[in-house]
């Protein structure tokens, strides 16, 4: 019978794969019962999703009902109602009860509202996203609740849209929690600490950073203990190569293991195997990607991945002015490719920057 690889790393984890994020998970929902309005703020594929999975779960768990909006991709103010009523058609318990009581009220149908906000009903879009905010403040008063606000960048682009979350949030901090949570680090910050809006410049901003070295090498032992496999090497050199990032630690976790047989040794070999197999799977796309940035971002990168200053001899190497490895820096943090971590630009993934560092020198 196939075993199944102890390190799932395609999309979110459900609640119970989450490992390494107890603090930011107990942390969570400690300012969910205090009613601290929190912003979570991380690079792609850092986990966001998983973590907050975790806290709904243990949120439920301890009898708070949960509101999960899913705010990816937005373009519009349809868009926003489609997702708060997706958000709210998706509650159960008294929540939905306490819910659905309110909405009749309004003349609203949870179960359908997808279908009448985005045909050509009554309603604006604009006046359903206000009378559901309205719904779930009012429902959130009967139990307690939480709402979660998942892609929350994405509000950016709606004309209106943040500025009508504010107004229906504002005075119900103390009826429900709120978790934001997005992929942008400079929307995000904009969002969170512009002083026009002074509703997200309460919220406390959380960073969401590596897994520490003592976890990613705990997680991989686990797994491989856990299918009668021996890790070796694997859990070190995951550790020197991934610095921490969850989802690539995990998906080379995952290639070791599966070059490793059963009762066998993750040994030098087994590794090579498998930094192999990774490599031939993201190099592609790392092309790609790169082909689509512009000059002066892939000459930055470059210079990054080097290990070199975007103003010093590397740069000046390849012919990148100082004003435009600003410009690009900058550029890069904004598509998420490059955070700044101790004082350091550095770039978030780790098998991009290998790919770079390969293809460069």
């Amino acid at each position: 019978m196939p075993v199944t690889s102890p390190f799932p790393h395609h999309g979110p984890l459900a609640p119970e794969q989450v490992r390494g994020r107890a603090d930011v998970v107990i942390e969570l929902a400690q300012r969910v019962a205090d009613r601290r309005v929190t912003a979570l703020l991380g690079p792609r594929r850092y986990g966001k999703t998983s973590a907050l999975n975790k806290v709904a779960a243990d949120l439920r768990a301890s009898s708070h009902e949960v509101i999960w909006v899913d705010l990816y991709a937005l373009t519009s103010m349809p868009d926003l109602s489609v997702a708060l009523a997706m958000g709210m058609s998706r509650a159960t318990g008294p929540l939905r009860k306490a819910l659905d009581a309110v909405a009749s009220g309004l003349s609203l149908n949870l179960g359908v509202a997808t279908y009448e906000f985005t045909g050509a009903g009554k309603r604006s879009a604009k006046m359903a996203a206000t009378e559901l905010l309205s719904v779930l403040t009012t429902a959130a008063q009967r139990t307690p609740t939480c709402i979660i606000f998942d892609e929350f960048a994405g509000i950016d682009v709606v004309k209106g849209g943040a500025e009508l979350l504010r107004t229906g949030l504002q005075h119900h901090t103390q009826d429900l929690g709120l978790l934001f949570a997005g992929s942008q680090p400079s929307t995000m910050r904009m969002l969170f600490t512009d002083q026009a809006q002074p509703f997200f410049g309460q919220a406390d901003l959380m960073e969401l950073g590596p897994l520490v070295a003592s976890d990613v090498v705990a997680l991989v032992q686990d797994g491989f203990a856990s299918t009668n496999r021996d890790s070796g090497v694997a859990p070190g050199r995951i550790v020197e190569l991934c610095e921490g990032h969850p989802q690539r630690s995990m998906q080379l976790a995952d290639a070791a293991w599966r070059a490793t047989p059963h009762g066998g040794v993750a040994d030098e070999g087994v590794w090579e195997v498998a930094i192999a197999d990774v490599r031939s799977s993201v190099d592609l796309g790392s092309e790609r990607i790169f082909a689509l940035l512009k000059t002066g971002e892939r000459k930055a990168l470059r210079v990054l991945a080097s290990g070199g200053s975007i103003y010093g001899s590397a740069a000046k190497a390849i012919e990148l002015p100082p004003a435009t490895a600003k410009n690009a820096v900058m550029n890069l943090v904004d598509q998420g490719f490059v955070e700044k971590r101790d004082d350091r630009w550095r770039i978030v993934d780790p098998l991009f920057q290998d790919w770079l560092v390969r293809r460069f020198g």
